[in-house]
């Protein structure tokens, strides 16, 4: 039994180990990008951001790589438990080493946040060709800004939300619930969960463009949102005043002259 155990916390390390260099490696990516655009550097997606012009393919490609990369730096924190839990349960159900089902499970998450970011690279593309959207990726316009917060902050109390926060907060729930076998399961099984947080945090991520999505400091308060509401005592009243504070946001913006 001691051995099982030793074992076993050995696994759990192992995936903590991997989450935690893939989602360090991410903000890395997005710190080095930052600080090469604030020396006016061309660094990859840096390109399509310094300069306010019609976007080749390839400025597309980099823009999308930059997105999902940052989902990455902001969502595993969040769903690092999940995933953790379903090493555990992996290596109950096989009775061996959990690394390749946990493996596409968190491919499957990361799956959903990449098709996420070809709509935030789509939007991205919108805005600037509007001219809502300076350079550093910034909203222009406090009409825009503050029906950004607004929407966001009435998805907070809507029930889809906290349905799809109910899933995200109940990792032990999700797996028995949505158990599938193999390794085709643990992929469908991330996709599933990832669907679920795409549900959750959509709306928030929109608020990436009105504090600018280059602004580290601004990133790293929504991902501590994002993580205090699925992971902290109570979170969903984390969600339900954050959503208070979203709409005060917007309606002051909207306010302004």
């Amino acid at each position: 039994m001691v051995v099982i155990e030793g074992i076993a916390r050995r696994d759990r390390l192992v995936v903590l180990a991997g989450l935690v260099v893939a989602a360090a490696l991410a903000w890395l990516y997005l710190i080095d990008m930052a600080l090469d655009m604030g020396g006016g550097g061309m660094a990859a997606g840096g390109g399509a951001m310094t300069r306010m012009q019609a976007w080749s393919v390839l400025d597309g490609l980099l823009m999308w790589v930059m997105w999902a990369v940052m989902m990455v730096a902001m969502m595993v924190p969040s769903a690092a438990p999940m995933i953790l839990i379903f090493a555990r349960v992996e290596r109950g159900q096989r009775r061996g080493r959990p690394y390749t089902p946990t493996t596409l499970f968190a491919l499957g998450y990361v799956l959903v946040w990449a098709a996420f970011s070809v709509a935030a690279t789509a939007m991205q593309w919108g805005l600037q060709n509007a001219a809502l959207l300076s350079p550093m990726m910034v909203a222009t316009s406090t009409v825009l800004g503050g029906a950004l917060f607004l929407a966001a902050g009435v998805y907070q109390w809507t029930p889809l939300k906290h349905a799809c926060l109910k899933h995200c907060r109940s990792p032990m729930a999700f797996i028995m619930g949505h158990w599938r076998p193999g390794a085709w399961g643990a992929f469908r099984m991330g996709v599933g969960h990832g669907a679920f947080c795409l549900g959750c945090c959509a709306f928030v991520m929109g608020l990436l463009f009105v504090g600018g999505v280059m602004n580290l400091a601004w990133v790293a308060a929504i991902t501590v949102f994002v993580v205090a509401e699925k992971l902290a005592p109570r979170g969903e009243w984390v969600a339900r005043i954050g959503g208070i504070a979203m709409v005060a946001a917007g309606i002051y913006l909207l306010a302004a002259p």
